[in-house]
C-alpha cells in the first residue's frame, strides 16, 4: 500500500546568517527546506522548482518555530531540530529510514555513510545512503552535512556551494575534525 502524498500548501523565504533560506510546509509538516542560493530570488525559484505547488505565505506558528530553529543552528546554537515534524509522505522507505538515523546525529558530531548503512542492516549500502542524503528535501532538519565519507573525508554535498557549504555548516557547529576533501 502506498502512502498518500501531500503537496506543499505554502512556503516562505527567511533571512539567516548564511543568506536567505526557504521552507515549505503542508498540513502534515515541513516538506522542504532550501539552503541559501546566490540570492533570495534564486532560493525562491529553486524551492518552487523542487516542490511545485504552494503559495508564498506567512508561516504558521509551528513553521515559525522551525524557522527559529534553523536560524539558531546557523548562528551556532547547538540545536538538533529533531522536534520539527516533517511531512515524509512522498519518501521511499529507505530514504525515510536513512533520514531517521541522520536526525539522531547531534550537533558537533558526525557519522559516515558506512556507519549509517551498518545501522540500516546492510553494510554494503553506503553509496545508497549517500544518494538518499543527496536528495534530502530537509537539509539542516535532516542534518546530512553531519554525514561524512570513509576516513572523515567530506564526501559530497548537493546544496549551493557544495562541499564548501558542508564544511561551513560543520564549522558553524564548531565541529573540529581533520577533513580530507574528496
Amino acid at each position: 500500500m502506498s502512502a498518500s502524498v501531500s503537496v506543499p500548501l505554502a512556503f516562505a523565504i527567511f533571512p539567516t546568517p548564511l543568506g536567505d533560506c526557504g521552507i515549505a510546509w503542508s498540513t502534515r509538516g515541513v516538506c522542504g527546506v532550501q539552503l541559501p542560493e546566490a540570492s533570495a530570488a534564486v532560493t525562491r525559484s529553486r524551492l518552487a522548482r523542487r516542490l511545485g505547488e504552494g503559495v508564498e505565505s506567512i508561516p504558521t506558528a509551528t513553521v515559525s518555530e522551525a524557522i527559529a530553529g534553523v536560524r539558531g543552528l546557523l548562528r551556532g546554537e547547538p540545536l538538533s531540530l529533531a522536534e520539527i515534524v516533517v511531512d515524509d509522505s512522498a519518501l521511499a522507505d529507505f530514504a525515510r529510514r536513512v533520514y531517521e538515523i541522520t536526525r539522531r546525529i547531534p550537533p558537533g558530531a558526525t557519522r559516515t555513510y558506512g556507519e549509517i548503512a551498518v545501522e540500516l542492516g546492510d553494510p554494503t549500502a553506503a553509496r545508497a545512503v549517500g544518494r538518499a542524503l543527496g536528495q534530502n528535501p530537509y537539509p539542516l532538519i535532516v542534518p546530512c552535512h553531519r554525514v561524512l565519507a570513509a576516513q572523515n573525508r567530506s564526501g559530497g554535498f548537493s546544496a549551493y556551494g557544495g562541499v564548501t557549504t558542508k564544511l561551513r555548516l560543520l564549522e558553524i557547529e564548531r565541529q573540529r575534525i581533520p577533513f580530507a576533501l574528496s
